[in-house]
C-alpha cells in the first residue's frame, strides 16, 4: 500500500482500502478518521489509513459505536 505518496485523497484511500467513499465520509464526520483539509480537498495520511485498518480489523466500519477511532498528535 505504501508508495510515494505521503496522503490520499477520499477517491484515492476508497480505491486502495476497498471501503466505500461514502463510508469513508461517515467515518470523518464520526472523528474516527483525522484528515488534513486544504480548501475543500480532504487528504488522509498514509500512515493513519494503515493504523486505522489495523485497530479496525473486524469492526463493522458502518457502526458507529464498533468503530476505533485513530487519533494525530
Amino acid at each position: 500500500m505504501r508508495e510515494s505518496k505521503m496522503a490520499y485523497s477520499i477517491d484515492e484511500a476508497a480505491e486502495c482500502t476497498g471501503i466505500g467513499r461514502n463510508t469513508l465520509r461517515k467515518l470523518i464526520e464520526w472523528k474516527k478518521l483525522p484528515v488534513l483539509k486544504v480548501g475543500r480537498k480532504l487528504l488522509i495520511r498514509a500512515d493513519t489509513i494503515e493504523t486505522f485498518m489495523e485497530l479496525n480489523e473486524g469492526n463493522d466500519l458502518r457502526n458507529q459505536s464498533e468503530v476505533k477511532a485513530v487519533y494525530n498528535y
